[in-house]
């Protein structure tokens, strides 16, 4: 059987990295779709589609998130398997109905997540597991009928609502893309939770977080499923 033919929603204002991270990590045929730049899919001829990071807001006044809502909305009533990942986890739990808030904070660097119940884009990890998270804004209340899978001490880092997964962190990041975000963040966090965000990337530290990159392997075997009719939504 072919490689899924998957569209991936870049939302990224840095879009060259996020290009490279998830051609990297994505084994499936990717058309991509520079949101920012108000290119959109315009048919749902797709087997399933992930929406990347993006240092905008669900809630802003973007000129390019109208349309990407309304899109991302008509493909999961499609039943097209979708993935996001930060703001795409994000953006996911706001057209479901969810609630996503600014934190008043940001949660920076290598952290401890836990999942709280299984899903088939976490089976790869640990019962806890190290990722790369950057954000200052959350899902704060999960769409009507989703399952909380994955959460630490700052909140919800992952859901699932039938063919539809979101997930906080940034498991798609290699150790130059978090250098330069966290650099990013300079004048943005306290100097003193920079410097040490910034010590803790380490060779040691990335590849503890290398075991989150399975989500990118479990998500296309669930589309392979999905297109196979093997996998109804919430099994």
């Amino acid at each position: 059987m072919d490689r899924p033919r998957l569209a991936l929603l870049n939302a990224s204002h840095e879009i060259h990295h996020t290009r490279r991270n998830f051609r990297r990590e994505l084994p499936a045929d990717l058309v991509e779709f520079t949101l920012t730049e108000e290119q959109y899919p315009d048919t749902f001829d797709v087997d399933g589609f992930v929406v990347t990071g993006s240092r905008s807001s669900v809630y802003w006044d973007e000129p390019w998130l109208p349309e990407t809502k309304a899109w991302v909305r008509e493909a999961i009533d499609r039943d097209l398997p979708a993935l996001g990942i930060c703001f795409g986890h994000q953006l996911l739990a706001d057209v479901l109905g969810g609630t996503v808030e600014d934190m008043g904070e940001y949660e920076l660097g290598y952290r401890e997540v836990r999942k709280t119940a299984g899903t088939p884009v976490l089976s790869g990890v640990g019962e806890s597991f190290s990722v790369f998270v950057t954000h200052s804004d959350a899902v704060t209340e999960l769409p009507p009928g989703a399952e909380l899978v994955a959460e630490n001490d700052y909140g919800v880092h992952g859901f699932r609502a039938g063919h539809v997964f979101g997930v906080q962190a940034h498991p798609e990041y290699d150790k130059e893309t978090a250098e330069l975000v966290a650099q990013g963040k300079e004048g943005s966090v306290p100097d003193e939770q920079l410097a040490a965000v910034l010590s803790g990337i380490t060779d040691e530290a990335y590849d503890a977080a290398c075991e989150s990159k399975t989500v990118f392997d479990e998500f296309v075997n669930y589309v392979e499923e999905v297109r196979a009719g093997r996998a109804p939504a919430g099994d």
